[in-house]
């Protein structure tokens, strides 16, 4: 897809200049919880055509003389390994990564805090790892009754009982690797030491979606309740805002019922609330820079088709509830879509009951649909990758871009040395034997140079891919799916 429907200059501009304004509003110092992801935004790039993934991260740079960043991550989510659905990595290595990220922009990491924690082992191992590494780590801890007791949760045993964490600048960005992490607790926490120092803080929100300026069935919002079925998250007028300004925006349900207990808190900690409404602690500015509906509407409609088919392969795989999938119908119905609309779903399923195998499709970025075939030597999505660069590249299809000479002996070690069962070679396993007849190959040389061209293609297998063949295919920028089921009736699929 050429089309942009978002623009990203704008963005920049108005978001940054809504952040000064709000820390402005607190005097000293302004504790911002962002939500979502500051980095790899796919998801809001998916459904905001030109919406750049690390745009939030630009616009923090933005303030990067008067930001510090605070990684916040649960004791119980490092306990139990939870891992990044989208990376395939724990949350306590996502933090890692996180800091090495924010530190290649130039950007300074002052702490991490470990919520609830209760001594778990695996969180002591992990603080101390941290800080053999040379960062601070703040513990805080589960406070019983949480959020409803606030006598209390704003006392000595409550936020009282927690460490404060040092911070030096006057925006402190609150994030995590994901949610459930405790950032609205750590800001709220701060806030409580803060006023007892004499500090006057603040404390706002930046979450992505849904947008509060935006129709509450809008396909953008619409999305965010596909993305975030797993957190049960439902899109709703906020009753809060219209009853204060007579003015219709859209929240989400935590931050509706928590509302009452967060504002009484702000109230309690610095004598006042600034808030009428949860959507006036926001700062987010998505609406003001969307220039066209169509396209944005379009591209969302799309992403919540692939939520469905992701989630799908969840359930099939025992990795999701089946619920899940019946919210996710309800979404689809509300957007006017069905999974007819994805045309490499229906075209990788017609020629799968075609030839009785496996297939796949590929949407160009010029609306074109290219198939693929699993044959004796290629899987379906080999062959499918092949045929799209052929066509990229102009390619007449009969001709064959990797040798025999090549790839005759890959398929020989694969079955007689690393003890494989067929020969066929996976995605990544092509990739390499391409660039390799590329060396003297005009043909294979031109086919690599249009890789690039790949990304933001539609592609759709219509079997569970293997994970070597879906993480290679995610590196070319595909937006990937997969019919739920797999190539054999086997138990155990590596």
């Amino acid at each position: 897809m050429d089309k942009l429907g978002f623009d990203k200059d704008k963005y920049l501009a108005i978001q940054s200049n809504k952040i000064k304004e709000r820390i402005a509003m607190f005097g000293d110092k302004l504790y911002l919880e962002f939500g979502g992801k500051l980095f790899d935004d796919y998801h809001a790039s998916r459904v905001l055509p030109g919406f750049a993934p690390d745009i939030k991260i630009q616009m923090l740079l933005q303030l990067k003389d008067e930001a510090e960043i605070v990684l916040v991550i649960n004791a119980a989510d490092i306990e139990k390994n939870k891992i990044r659905g989208d990376l395939g990595i724990t949350y306590d290595m996502d933090v890692l990564r996180l800091i090495d990220a924010f530190r290649g922009y130039g950007l300074y990491v002052s702490s991490v805090v470990l919520t609830r924690f209760e001594n778990q082992a695996n969180a002591i191992a992990y603080q101390k790892k941290l800080e053999g590494l040379g960062l601070k780590v703040y513990r805080h801890y589960p406070i019983s009754g949480y959020p409803s007791n606030i006598p209390l949760i704003l006392s000595d045993d409550g936020y009282g009982r927690n460490e404060f964490v040092v911070t030096s600048r006057r925006l402190v960005v609150v994030t995590a690797p994901g949610p459930g992490s405790g950032k609205m607790a750590t800001c709220l926490s701060q806030l409580y030491h803060e006023n007892k120092r004499g500090v006057k803080a603040g404390y706002a929100k930046f979450e992505t979606f849904p947008v509060w300026s935006m129709p509450l069935k809008h396909p953008v919002n619409l999305a965010y309740e596909a993305a975030t079925v797993d957190l049960k998250d439902v899109n709703m007028i906020d009753p809060y805002h219209l009853e204060a300004y007579g003015k219709i925006a859209v929240n989400y349900n935590r931050d509706v019922e928590i509302f009452p207990v967060l504002n009484q808190m702000l109230k309690e900690i610095i004598g006042e609330s600034p808030y009428k409404s949860p959507t006036d602690m926001g700062v987010n500015m998505i609406g003001e820079c969307i220039k066209d509906d169509e396209v944005v509407c379009d591209a969302s409609c799309r992403e919540i088709i692939r939520r469905y088919y992701n989630v799908a392969c969840q359930v099939r795989t025992a990795n999701a509830e089946p619920e899940q999938l019946t919210k996710l119908e309800m979404v689809m119905e509300q957007a006017h879509v069905s999974l007819e609309n994805r045309k490499v779903a229906v075209l990788a399923e017609k020629v799968e009951e075609e030839t009785g195998m496996p297939a796949a499709a590929i949407e160009m970025n010029d609306g074109t649909v290219i198939s693929g075939k699993t044959s004796e030597l290629l899987g379906a999505t080999s062959a499918m990758l092949l045929n799209a660069l052929k066509y990229l590249a102009k390619i007449p299809k009969e001709v064959k871009l990797i040798s025999p000479l090549v790839i005759e002996p890959i398929c020989d070690l694969k079955l007689q040395h690393l003890g494989h069962k067929n020969p066929r070679l996976h995605v990544n396993e092509v990739l390499l034997a391409l660039s390799i007849c590329a060396l003297t190959d005009i043909n294979a040389k031109n086919a690599v140079k249009c890789l690039d061209d790949l990304r933001c293609c539609e592609v759709h297998s219509s079997v569970i891919l293997s994970g070597v063949d879906v993480s290679t295919l995610k590196k070319l920028g595909v937006n990937l799916t997969s019919s739920p089921k797999y190539q054999t009736k086997k138990l155990y699929h590596a």
